[in-house]
């Protein structure tokens, strides 16, 4: 059996991502058919069925979503190993206080945490996980010398700096076979006909109901929580719909129930993740060093 090549796996992670060939393709700067042939090639390796193919794209099968996890962390290693060599040069050393909001902890920041640990063995990192309110606090006080954050939650940017890494597109989440599906345009007008479950973790019911309040229609919610595991669970067992970000999407509930994805008509704005930090401090080589990281990153 063939081994894959990186550019397979790389092909493989970009129509993940964008959920089309298309787009995949042109992100990529490649043909359509390129990336096509290395995910039929890529399948026949891996011995298993990675895509559903439906009129609107493609989606991660169960097998997909196991191989995509793997993926990720084989493409962080490539370019771990050709940053290292670099990087390690400097003999960085020191503490570094990182904050943390729930959503970028437990669904952007680990494979970073990861690799940077490995790359910098002399930093001492310290993570908190808390809430926005007292991340902004924290890095004005000085408790905190940086945070990975909702860049697009930040709300007292009086003396902070910040910069966005990821703009997370969101989209309507539904079971399968849901007849929104079926729909070519669909609107917020026509997801505030359908039960709502609504994600109230990191603020997503305030920012939710920023761009509901463009319509004179409200989302009709049926039940409030404030763990992500339990809406992609209702939504998978056909008791509402959601609009979440990319980032947090995953095409299959705890319990196995397919979750699918619609664009919607509306403008929707991104979930923004980022770095934070204090105006006016100067920064240690630890923290410039994490900075430095993300970029590259």
């Amino acid at each position: 059996m063939n081994d894959p090549t990186f550019r397979q796996i790389r092909y493989f992670v970009a129509v993940a991502r964008e959920g089309q060939v298309s787009r995949a393709a042109k992100e990529l700067n490649v043909s359509q058919s390129a990336v096509t042939t290395a995910i039929r090639q890529l399948e026949e390796i891996v011995g298993a069925r990675l895509f559903d193919r439906f009129a609107g794209g493609m989606s991660l099968t169960y097998e997909g979503t196991i191989f995509q996890d793997h993926a990720r962390r084989v493409l962080g290693a490539l370019d771990e190993a050709v940053r290292a060599p670099n990087l390690r040069r400097s003999e960085i050393a020191g503490t570094l206080r990182l904050a943390m909001t729930y959503t970028v902890a437990g669904y952007y920041a680990s494979p970073f945490l990861e690799r940077f640990i490995r790359a910098f063995p002399r930093v001492e990192l310290q993570m908190t996980e808390t809430t926005r309110e007292l991340i902004e606090d924290g890095l004005v006080s000085g408790r905190y010398d940086l945070a990975l954050m909702l860049t697009s939650n930040i709300a007292n940017q009086e003396g902070l700096v910040y910069e966005t890494l990821l703009q997370s597109r969101r989209r309507l989440w539904v079971g399968a076979e849901h007849p929104l599906l079926e729909k070519p345009v669909v609107t917020l007008a026509d997801v505030a006909q359908e039960p709502y479950v609504m994600l109230t973790v990191d603020e997503a019911s305030n920012t939710a109901q920023r761009y509901w309040n463009h319509l004179r229609a409200r989302p009709r919610i049926t039940f409030r929580t404030a763990s992500t595991e339990a809406v992609r669970s209702m939504v998978g067992a056909g008791m509402g719909v959601t609009i979440l970000s990319d980032m947090v999407y995953r095409p299959w509930s705890l319990d196995g129930r397919r979750v699918d994805v619609v664009t919607l008509a509306d403008p929707i704005p991104t979930m923004n993740v980022g770095l934070a930090w204090a105006a006016n401090v100067e920064q240690s080589s630890a923290t410039q060093a994490f900075c430095e990281f993300m970029h590259r990153g």
